[in-house]
């Protein structure tokens, strides 16, 4: 404040006798001092610049308000009148505030011009954002802010995933791994053992080599080794109880069912001293345990395999995907997936179950039949013999022994089913589409080197097939950006962009033509091929009909993307379809690398790529498999090994209905006739074995996969 009061005490005299004190400055000092005098009496006070300055930085800060508030709703149109009003009234009313013409006056008086210069500044700053409106005032295209795009945080989503892998597929593998299979495995070999020895005594009576003093011993032995076969496999039959009582039949509730026939029959083969057929029971007790010893190591498989996931990769049907047929498409898959429907009952399942009890009630009546023309002794034989041949031993394990199989495949791959609706989903008529990066991944295709023809620049070359590739896109693209990033080349953009059947794009760069393609697409082309330029995988470029650049190409085989196609193509009713962009994957190149029968390829043209690439899969849509890699294999083995469970369950339950629909009528005329000759233990052991060859064949068919 004192330098200010001091300012306004200098004087024009003062300032014309400091000019005077100069020798030979008299005439132009007075002129000088004249021009002086009107400046400083133009010039306006330093508090009336102040207070315009922050009447004018005031009204800036409203109007950029009142635009902040207007972008945020929403409105992007032009700015309204009275805002572009107000900016205009500010320039009328202080344009020279607005353009900063004030100068500084006096050279000396530096301190005197310094508040002038920074309300000038203060101006000019409050005026800057107001020049694009001024510039355009049909929009505001300039200042819109756009909101920030939503950030990818893939360590949170990796983070949710363990959660709920934890909570679930890592939590019940823990619960099975406490329980463990070796108890199981225990009970099966003692299984094997008691069936062995009752077999053997059994034998032992048919060929007569038992005296009849030991005849009782034999009966004992028989019953001990039924009791003790119960007695391993008495947490299965607790637990078909607690099903029966929810009512639900399974067929280890038959085996219970079968095993208290066996113990009332037991008082009457004591009585009548007639030997049981316990070695048939202790068989089938055999078969059950093993079942139940394969659904608990499946279970487990599934849960391990889910436990150690990074990601989750969903196959959803597509309905109408390709030519009226639906489609499997990847997604983003959840454990809830696979968690709520792993262990529904499945089809063959539930058939399984209503054949078992159906026959129970017709070997009842068969034994009420047998009973009332022979007598409750027969009865009992007919009933307890009964239930052991319309249940084959190898039916217990027709579904388990098939899943077991097929999920140390899927294991191996990172692949589970969600249950048997996804089973049912991946069979029948389906088209599986087929990127670039599935057969060939990031990595597996390389640039060997470069060979140009010509006059033209390897620049312009390099450029203009990067272009091109880029437009076509698939796995090659990469390659050429990468060789022209390292060359340095100029970026362009092609347009026209043409596919074409036989292995080759074509399009226009600046008005001239360039075709990318095989060996025999640019001879088709009429591109003429000096002789000696014969390179199997590689992409010749031509711009404008003549050759300019040999680009060799390696294309790795990865032994995943071989196997995965090998399994797509072996599967009936599955279309493979290509959708990438690579024009090098022809039919001939993907049977030469990958060994497999590509005729059910297809191939369609360019732009049906573009369509059946854009489909989304629709939200709320079922996932039929989960995949925790990106693998082919993992997805092709998905497709491929439902329909081989499917199979290997629909006939081995229909081979053993078959088996034990004709043991039943067989009984019936047993029944009937009123003998027993045939109902001996080795009679009723050997055809159950004899039912177990094909029943223990068709459990092979997911090998296949």
């Amino acid at each position: 404040m004192e330098n200010k009061d001091e300012l306004q005490e200098l004087s024009l005299d003062d300032i014309l006798t400091e000019f005077h004190d100069e020798p030979g400055e008299g005439s132009e000092t007075v002129e000088l001092g004249e021009e002086l005098t009107h400046l400083l009496e133009d010039l306006p006070s330093v508090e009336s610049l102040q207070a315009v300055a922050e009447q004018v930085a005031q009204e800036a800060e409203e109007a950029e308000k009142a635009l902040e508030a207007r972008i945020a709703a929403g409105l992007e149109n032009a700015a309204s009148a009275e805002e572009t009003q107000r900016l205009e009234t500010l320039e009328q009313l202080h344009p020279e505030l607005m353009k900063g013409n004030v100068a500084p006056v006096d050279p000396d008086a530096e301190t005197r011009q310094l508040p002038v210069s920074e309300a000038t500044d203060q101006i000019s700053e409050s005026a800057e954002p107001r020049k694009p409106a001024e510039q355009n005032n049909d929009s505001f295209d300039v200042d819109f802010i756009p909101p920030p795009p939503i950030p990818f945080a893939p360590r949170s989503r990796l983070r949710e995933l363990k959660k709920q892998l934890v909570a679930g597929p890592e939590k019940r593998y823990y619960e099975l791994s406490e329980v463990g299979v070796g108890r199981l495995q225990i009970a099966i070999l003692l299984s094997v053992l008691i069936t062995l020895g009752s077999a053997a005594l059994a034998v032992l009576f048919a060929l007569d080599l038992v005296p009849e003093s030991r005849l009782k011993a034999v009966i004992f032995g028989q019953v001990l080794g039924m009791l003790l076969s119960a007695l391993l496999g008495s947490h299965q039959m607790t637990d078909s109880f607690h099903d029966l009582a929810k009512g639900r039949f399974t067929i280890d509730a038959m085996v219970a069912i079968t095993f208290l026939v066996c113990c009332a029959d037991a008082v009457f083969c004591f009585m009548e001293l007639r030997v049981p057929c316990c070695a048939a029971f202790s068989l089938e007790m055999t078969m059950a345990l093993w079942s139940r010893c394969q659904r608990r190591n499946t279970e487990m498989g599934q849960m391990d395999t889910m436990r150690k996931a990074t990601r989750l990769n969903s196959l959803v049907e597509v309905e109408d995907y390709y030519e009226e047929k639906p489609g499997l498409l990847k997604g983003e898959g959840q454990v809830e997936d696979f968690m709520n429907n792993y262990q529904a009952p499945s089809g063959p399942q539930r058939v399984q179950s209503v054949y078992c009890a159906l026959s129970l009630l017709l070997c009842i009546a068969i034994a009420v039949f047998a009973g009332v023309m022979h007598g409750a002794g027969m009865a009992l034989q007919v009933l307890s013999t009964g239930l052991m041949v319309a249940v084959p031993a190898s039916f217990f394990v027709t579904l388990s022994r098939p899943a077991a199989i097929l999920e140390r495949r899927l294991h191996m791959v990172g692949t589970v089913l969600c249950g048997w609706q996804g089973v049912k989903g991946l069979c029948g008529k389906v088209v599986f589409p087929l990127q670039d990066e599935d057969l060939f991944p990031r990595g597996a295709v390389k640039l060997n080197g470069v060979k140009f023809y010509g006059d033209r620049d390897t620049e312009d070359t390099i450029a203009y097939s990067a272009a091109l590739m880029a437009a076509a896109g698939g796995t090659l693209a990469p390659v050429f950006e990468q060789l022209r990033v390292s060359r340095n080349c100029p970026q362009y953009t092609a347009e026209n962009v043409q596919g074409y059947a036989n292995g080759g794009i074509g399009g226009e760069i600046k008005g001239e033509s360039v075709l990318l393609g095989t060996l025999n697409f640019l001879k088709d082309m009429g591109v003429e091929i000096p002789e000696g330029t014969m390179v199997t995988q590689a992409v010749y470029a031509a711009l404008d009909g003549q050759l300019c650049a040999v680009y060799a190409i390696t294309y790795s085989r990865m032994r995943s993307a071989a196997a995965g196609l090998v399994s797509l193509c072996a599967s009936r009713k599955v279309t493979p379809v290509m959708v990438g962009g690579d024009f090098m994957l022809t039919e001939s190149f993907l049977q030469n690398k990958f060994r497999a029968r590509t005729r059910r390829v297809v191939f369609p043209t360019r732009e049906i790529r573009r369509e059946l690439q854009q489909v989304q899969i629709e939200e709320g849509s079922v996932a039929l498999a989960l995949t925790t890699r990106d693998e082919l294999v993992s997805a092709a083995y998905a497709v491929s090994g439902a329909r081989a469970l499917r199979t290997a369950c629909r006939l081995g339950v229909a081979i053993h209905m078959i088996g034990g629909i004709m043991g039943m009528l067989i009984l019936l005329a047993l029944s009937y006739l009123g003998s027993t000759e045939l109902l001996t233990p080795v009679h009723v052991l050997l055809y159950q074995l004899v039912w177990m060859i094909p029943g223990l064949l068709v459990t092979e068919w997911t090998r296949t996969v």
